[in-house]
Formats: C-alpha cells, structure tokens, sequence
C-alpha cells in the first residue's frame, strides 16, 4: 500500500521484510547499534576492572559508619564523593564521543563564542573565577571544621545524646551546601578553549551516513537525503546556539523549542527549499532518539521512591488522559479525535515522547502532533519556571514539591531544572516520577491502538483482531522497553556503586544521551521546516487546542498535588522519611 505521507504512521501489512525496510524497526535497530557500540567499548575498554575495588573500598567505608552513628557522618560522605568521582565517560573512548557529540556552548553577548572559544578568553573567564571559588572554598572548608567538631562531640557521648547528634547533622549539611557551592563555583575556573566547527562538520557526516542507509533501506532516496540534510543539522546547530545563550537558558527555552521556531519561520517566509523535505526525516530521528531513551527509565528508580511514586505516575495519569479526552470530545468538541488523543497524551504523560508515540498509534496527521508539541514545549518552558515559585510560596515540603512537579511537567530535562531550583531532595523525587511516568509511554502506545481499531475505527459488524492491533502499534515502542529491560538487568547485576559509575556515568551519559539529544534536536528542526502555518491555522479554530491543554493541566495539577499529598504523607509517611 502506498505510504500516505501526510499521516505518522500507516497502515499496511506485515512481512518478513518489514524488519529491515520499515521505520520503526530501522530505529530500533539504529538505536540499539548505537546501545551495543557503547556497551562494548566501556565494558571492554573502560575502567571497570580500576573502578570495583575502589567502589567495594568505599561501600565498606559506609557500612562502618552506618554502624557508629544514627546519620550519616563526615566520612560516610567523602565515601560517597569518591564514588560519584568515578565515571566511566572521563575513559578515552568517553572523551572520544564526547568530543565528536558537542553542541554549541554557553554565551551572552556573542554567537560565535557558542562555537569558538581563544585560550586568552578561556584564561580570562577563569581567573574572573578564581577569587569567587576562593572565597567559596575557605567557607567550605569553615563549615567541614565545625561539622568535625560538633561530630567530634556527638562521638564524646557514644552518639547517644539527640541534641547533639542533631548538632552534628545540622553542621554536616551546613558543610554539604557550602561544599556543593564551592564545586559548582570551580567548574566557572575551568574553561578551556574550543573550536566546534570541525567536530559539528564531522558530526554531519557521520548522521548522513547512518540516517541516509536507513532512508535506502525504507526504499527512499538516500542521496537526496544528504543534499537536504545538512541545513536541517543547521537548523538543528542554530536550535542548539540559540538555547545555550544565558537569558535562554535561564527561561527553560531551550533547544526544542527553538529547533520549531526557527524551522517555522524559514518554512513560513522565504520556504523550505523543496531539496530540503527529503532530509525531514521526523519520525526516524525521534523514534530512534526514543529507543534511547528507554536506556534511562531503569526498574531501581521505580522502586526508589517506591508505592507513593507509582500511584502518582501511573494512576493520576490515565484518569488525566482519558478525562481529558472525553472533555475534549463531549464538552469542546474538537473535530479531529486524533488531535484530541495527542494532545490529552501529550500533556498526561511525558510530552513530546507519549505524543509521537500516541501520533503513531492513532495515525494522527503531522500537522497534528507539531501542533501537539508546540502547547507542550511553551507550556513546560512556563511551568518550569512558575511551579517552583508557586511550591516556595505555598510553604510546601520539598518531597511534596517535587512530586507534583514529576508528575506534571511534561519534559524530563525541564523537571530535573526546576526541580533543582528548589533542591536536591525536590530534583531526586521531580525526575524519579518523571522516569516512572515515561514507562506510561508503551502502554499509552498500545491501549490507544486497541481503542483505535474497536472503537474510533471499527466497521460494522467487523471485529478486531490481533493483527490489525499489531499493525497499529507503533514498534519502536518495543525497542524503548527493550532498551529500558536490558539496563535494568545491567543495573541490578553490576550492583548500585559500579552500575553507577559505569553505566548512568559510562554507556548513558557518555554515549546514548549524547545521541538521544541530536536525535531529538534533529527532529525538531524537522517539524518546523516541514510545518505550514495555513495547515495548522485550521487546527487551532475557535482556540479549542489550547482551551484543552490549559483544562487538561489545570486538572492535572489539582489531581497530581492530592495524590502526592495523599501517598507521600498520610498513606506512606514512613516512605517519605526515608528519601
């Protein structure tokens, strides 16, 4: 059947042949070479074999003083600080991709210090530097010499005195968050010169060879895609530029969003050059960058947070999904169902993730999932930056905080941000349910496929089998929960510590996010410079889209703030006092 290219994803029929023609299965497949390549160089040519003893030396260090004291004490953490310094990423092969993989830099003033930066500005940024880290580590160093005494003391009476443990634990974090600000000032004495240019060329090539075989293999024209695609890289680069400048960066806008505008506007003014189209590829650069993705949903940081976390994941969002589909139906009655299932997915879940994912499922038109994206990028871009404000108004605890976040905050990236504005603790529950709520993803995928076939879709006196089921559902889901089962195999076979340094720190950080991040940059640029603003205006009739994403959040919101309340304080209060 011929491919409808104006739909996510078509019909058709399943062969044999699929597995090495079809998109879906190419990104998992891309996507997993991609996995392999990291797996095999860390754990082959990594530092694991330097890492074990130091780790295992570390853990005995904790359990000792697990053992002494009723907190954790000043040796108990600098155990801690070894460990976090061993990541596998600063191994030649890290520094390797590391390299290859950079996007443009931070800026203020000038564009081009994004791409190239002189020793002499290098040297000048960091002796501007030195006397703030200076000053930062002389009262760290101050609050370590009163945290050793007041444990010191609390040692004196066999840590059997409350007031004075408290004492101790109270002067401990006090030399943490002057610790944790002197690391984050010396990072400011560190810049070194770079030239990107060369590397973001290099790095061109290197996507038109990988994408341009998959675009042969689907039967397309894999010349044509390396003619057009070096300007969706530019886009992509400029998207990048664009979002590392201060002022940006600051606000939330980031890559994604400027990756859209600046693709729109080129489409919308002067039009995207007709040899440039071939080169959108948006589906293949994000259903790959989404089988990586399931290399960072691991089992362990479902179960960190525990019952309370699952509830606030995995229940509010499906009753927030599916009211806010039939409010959209029944109340505002907006045309288009598949319009309607995205952008209830979209804002529910986790984003532009469950919205390509669901697109795909439902067959929605692409006009429809970039206008999907677009409410999710401007409003995660508001609330990262308004709920952390409205949290520290309201009074409320940090875990509290962090889990309403999580749970509504489309982006990871900018849950993680706004989460840190509050603190560590709110940033650890923010991003663990955001990571719980990702896993909603395939099954969001697969329950609106079935609805699709039985309900939207169905003929008369036709019943549902398998196989349409099967032919409906977006495949490159598989690769995302594959990719989430095998690192969470890795996971609990390497143990917490070497899992740790090796993987989050090795084969993610140092490989597949790096990757994952191009992917999805790439595809952005995609949708904007393949996006009509006279095919979206129809959409956005009468504001209904946007009438449905400000009720569907607001009661996401109210929902995911009972829940949260309702589970981390009054159901399982133990829970919370462990995190």
């Amino acid at each position: 059947m011929a491919q409808d290219t104006d739909i996510v994803i078509d019909r058709g029929k399943s062969s044999w042949s699929d597995l090495w023609t079809r998109e879906d299965y190419l990104a998992i497949w891309l996507g997993f070479a991609v996995i392999a390549v990291c797996i095999f160089a860390y754990f082959n040519f990594g530092p694991k074999a330097e890492f074990s003893p130091k780790i295992a030396e570390a853990d005995q260090i904790q359990q000792v003083e697990e053992t002494k004291a009723p907190f954790h004490t000043i040796a108990w953490h600098k155990a801690a600080d070894d460990k976090a310094k061993l990541k596998a990423s600063a191994s030649p092969f890290g520094k390797f991709v590391s390299h290859w993989t950079k996007h443009p830099g931070s800026w203020k003033d000038n564009p081009l210090d994004a791409f190239v930066r002189s020793e002499a500005q290098a040297k000048a940024m960091n002796d501007k530097a030195m006397p703030k880290y200076e000053e930062a580590k002389a009262k760290a160093d101050a609050a370590l010499a009163l945290a050793k005494k007041a444990e010191s003391t609390a040692a004196a009476a066999g840590f059997a005195n409350q007031a004075l443990n408290d004492d101790a634990q109270a002067r401990i974090s006090d030399w943490r968050a002057e610790k944790k600000k002197a690391s984050d000032v010396r990072k400011k004495t560190e810049n070194k010169p770079y030239n990107y240019i060369p590397t973001l060329i290099g790095l061109c090539l290197f996507f038109i060879v990988i994408f341009g075989l998959g675009t042969s293999l689907m039967g397309k024209s894999a010349g044509a895609f390396a003619i057009g695609f070096p300007v969706v890289f530019l886009v992509a680069t400029l998207a990048y530029m664009m979002g590392s400048q201060a002022i940006a960066k600051q606000y939330g806008f980031g890559a994604e969003a400027w990756g859209i505008l600046l693709g729109m506007l080129i489409a919308n003014t002067i039009g995207t050059p007709k040899k440039v189209l071939p080169a959108c590829q948006v589906e293949f650069f994000i259903k790959t960058g989404l089988v990586l993705l399931g290399a960072e949903v691991l089992f362990s940081k479902i179960m960190a947070i525990g019952i309370p976390g699952i509830f606030v994941a995995w229940v509010v969002t499906p009753i927030v999904l599916v009211c806010t589909f039939i409010f959209g139906q029944k109340v505002l009655k907006i045309p288009s169902k598949t319009l309607n299932i995205v952008i209830s997915a979209d804002m529910s879940v986790c984003g532009t993730s469950a919205a390509i994912a669901t697109a795909a499922a439902c067959r929605a038109k692409k006009e429809e999932l970039t206008l999907s994206i677009g409410l999710s990028l401007v409003f995660t871009a508001i609330m990262m930056i308004l709920m952390p404000a409205v949290i520290k108004a309201m009074g409320l605890p940090l875990i509290l905080g962090g889990a309403w976040m999580g749970g509504t905050i489309d982006s990871t990236g900018a849950v993680a941000a706004a989460g840190a504005f509050l603190g560590e603790k709110a940033m650890y529950v923010a991003a663990t349910i955001k990571m719980i709520q990702n896993v909603m993803i395939g099954v969001t995928a697969f329950c609106v496929a079935v609805y699709w076939c039985a309900k939207v879709e169905c003929e008369g006196g036709r019943s549902v089998t398998v196989a349409e089921i099967w032919h409906r559902f977006p495949k490159f889901v598989l690769g995302f929960m594959a990719a989430s089962i095998l690192f969470s195999l890795l996971d609990s076979t390497l143990g917490k510590g070497l899992s740790e340094a090796m993987v989050e720190q090795g084969v993610v950080r140092g490989g597949t996010r790096l990757l994952r991040d191009w992917f999805f940059a790439l595809s952005f640029a995609a949708i904007g410079l393949s996006t009509n603003f006279r095919e979206l205006a129809k959409y956005f009739k009468g504001g209904k889209p946007l009438i449905l994403y400000v009720c569907g959040q607001t009661f996401n919101l109210i929902l995911t703030l009972a829940m949260a309340y309702i589970m981390f304080y009054l159901v399982f209060p133990e829970i919370t006092a462990k995190i």
